[in-house]
């Protein structure tokens, strides 16, 4: 059977992040998408000009729906907007007894934009991370869950280490934010691993986190360790940056083909 994961996250009207980004890069590693959209955000490449939440009971209808016709493999967690959708979101997943879960803690839009009450990042605490397999936060993201003021690896592994405490088998802080490599910080519990790529200068970077989580979640589907499907996302991320899409007038959306793709016409020019 062909792998198949969910992701459940919001809606980018500009394509580069969220639930877009999301299947984009499950389509890239070979793996079958289905979504249940949270909300809807009116956004471009310059930032989030308004944003909507669904109500949590449509949110669960479609997760719903997904799992009782075709299941999944994965599901991966992003912009979830409020504590509400947080619960629901949480409820199913464990009724359901879904093992691979990666969560991505979403709070702010690459711009800055709001996209998770104080409420809702409680509820991702107390509901979403006992449940997670891998969850993926950013420094900001480490910072405002841990209280801790995070500007060096070491403070990296210390939020990895306080993150971990609340339920989930791995942590994975991303460090780009960090001046020079960019190094994210894997822990399980039993190891600490950096994952390390040179930083590439340019201004395509919007849904780099959404593509990251989302490869985590397609290796999984495919039967990876944690420590190889990070490892393979991190490759996977690195090389959608480089290959980055020159679109728009500011932060660009990342290449989820890695590389220029074919168009249509020249695959069947060569179609025997």
């Amino acid at each position: 059977m062909v792998p198949r994961a969910m992701t459940v996250a919001g809606s980018d009207s500009g394509g580069g992040a969220g639930i877009q980004a999301d299947l984009r890069t499950f389509f890239a590693l070979g793996v079958y998408g289905t979504s249940a959209v949270t909300a809807i955000t009116a956004q471009d490449t310059q930032g989030v000009r308004a944003a909507q939440a669904l109500p949590p009971d449509l949110v669960v209808a479609q997760m719903e729906a997904v799992l009782d016709d075709i299941g999944t493999d994965a599901v991966k967690t992003g912009m979830l907007a409020n504590a509400d959708i947080v619960t629901a979101v949480a409820e199913i997943l464990r009724r359901r007894g879904i093992e691979n879960l990666v969560v991505d803690p979403v709070m702010y839009s690459k711009s800055g934009y709001p996209l998770l009450d104080e409420q809702g990042r409680q509820a991702v605490l107390r509901c979403l991370f006992p449940l997670a397999t891998v969850v993926t936060p950013n420094l900001a993201e480490a910072a405002a869950l841990t209280g801790l003021t995070i500007l060096t690896p070491e403070d990296m592994r210390e939020a990895a280490r306080r993150l971990l405490d609340r339920g989930p088998r791995v942590v994975v802080v991303k460090g780009g934010h960090l001046p020079g490599q960019a190094i994210d910080i894997f822990h399980d519990g039993q190891t600490f691993r950096e994952f390390r790529a040179a930083r590439i200068q340019t201004r395509a970077t919007h849904g780099t986190g959404c593509t990251f989580a989302a490869a985590i979640s397609a290796g999984l589907a495919r039967g990876r360790s944690p420590m190889r499907a990070v490892e393979e996302a991190k490759r996977y991320v690195t090389a959608c940056i480089r290959h980055g899409l020159q679109l728009g007038s500011g932060h660009a959306p990342t290449g989820h083909w890695a590389g220029p793709p074919r168009p249509l016409w020249d695959l069947e020019e060569n179609v025997p």
